[in-house]
């Protein structure tokens, strides 16, 4: 058994210092001993993809040689699934999982656990995600750190450390507040447009790259025709098209605005993307910075797999953001909104904290609508290269 601090600040020398998950009973020294270090920084994500997606946005833009952690139980595995093998595998960014092995075979757990536990190790395998049992002597924790950034650093991939019971002894928790507290007042501005007379993707992603100066800000696009449509429009250095991972780009935008406060950073969501996690507009509430701005393009539809119908029409999105504890929220039928956004025109002023619109587009995409001849490595360095994270 060790003690958090003896692995906290091993790995600290190699420059992990970003940590995010869900907790396990397993994981509770850590999550502690992190949470009371200002030096530290630790995120608690509403499920484990979100927590993959967030560290990986901290490894793309993160400078000076830092790293980051996400920590999960075995069980949360199967919620990181989508990003670990279509963001960090496709992307190439890495980051050390500490994956706690409940229902390890040979001991006894609850029946929750009576499957993951033998499975674990293979569903790595499968994910081509390197693992090794989590070091519970002192003398292993280098030598296991120094495998794990040796693959991180050669492929650009995640490498799991599988923790098993009783390996890390407890570390007490002062009480202390996470969150930002209070909410805004939710705006709208709804014109009762009809379908045709919304305005259209191409439209509002227009008025994005209006408002999105190259020095100074990115722009991460959603997976499906949001990406693809702003690609086709204008592939500038300074964006990243999301090709699978869907609903992650808003906890990725969260760990590369955190990272580099120096940065405006845009996420371009949209509404089938947003509902499929909705529990990342909490975590953008309580942690999302000033310099960190979320833009729903909502046409009711998961317009790329045929025009099916989501449930958008029924959720007020910016309810839900204001009552998450973002700073600012509106939506509407109007183009204005994305100037507003911009602009600081939906801000009350009172709050620090991201900002939020959701516009209304209508259906359709544009004929011949090409797709990304960059590939997503080649996005990602490019765009590593222009903000100077490498």
């Amino acid at each position: 058994m060790i003690e958090a601090a003896q692995f906290v600040e091993a790995a600290r020398s190699r420059g992990f210092t970003w940590y995010a998950g869900v907790p396990c009973s397993f994981l509770t020294p850590f999550i502690n001993y992190v949470l009371q270090d200002p030096s530290l920084h630790y995120v608690s994500a509403a499920n484990e993809g979100d927590a993959v997606a967030l560290i990986a946005g901290v490894a793309l833009g993160a400078r000076d040689g830092a790293r980051g952690i996400t920590m999960m139980q075995n069980s949360g595995l199967g919620n990181a699934v989508s990003p670990l093998t279509s963001l960090t595998w496709t992307f190439r960014l890495p980051q050390l999982l500490i994956v706690t092995w409940r229902g390890e075979p040979g001991g006894a757990d609850e029946p929750q656990h009576a499957l993951m536990g033998p499975i674990t190790p293979a569903l790595l395998e499968t994910m081509e995600i390197p693992w090794e049992p989590f070091p519970r002597d002192v003398e292993a924790i280098e030598p296991a750190l120094a495998r794990a950034v040796e693959h991180m650093d050669k492929t650009g991939r995640p490498y799991a450390l599988v923790m098993q019971k009783g390996s890390v002894s407890p570390y007490a928790l002062d009480d202390r507040a996470a969150a930002r507290s209070g909410a805004c007042a939710a705006r709208s501005d709804w014109r009762g447009a009809p379908q045709d007379g919304l305005p259209s993707r191409r439209d509002a992603l227009e008025r994005v790259i209006a408002h999105t100066p190259l020095r100074s800000t990115v722009v991460l696009a959603s997976t499906g025709f949001c990406g693809r449509e702003l690609y086709a429009l204008d592939d500038r250095p300074n964006q990243l098209y999301m090709v699978g991972s869907m609903g992650c780009v808003t906890p990725l935008a969260l760990g590369l605005a955190l990272a580099r406060p120096d940065l405006h950073v845009v996420a371009i969501d949209g509404d089938g993307a947003a509902l499929m996690r909705m529990g990342a507009f909490a975590t953008l509430g309580a942690y999302g910075p000033a310099n960190l701005t979320h833009l729903l393009l909502d046409n009711g539809a998961h317009d790329s797999t045929g025009g099916q119908a989501t449930v958008s029409p029924h959720v007020s999105f910016a309810g839900v953001a204001a009552a998450c504890g973002y700073a600012s929220a509106i939506e509407g039928d109007d183009l204005s909104l994305v100037d507003a956004l911009f602009e600081g025109g939906a801000n009350d002023g009172a709050r620090s904290g991201p900002r939020f619109a959701r516009l209304a587009i209508r259906r359709g995409t544009p004929d011949g609508l090409p797709r990304p001849t960059i590939s997503p490595v080649e996005v990602k360095a490019r765009l590593m290269r222009h903000i100077g994270a490498v």
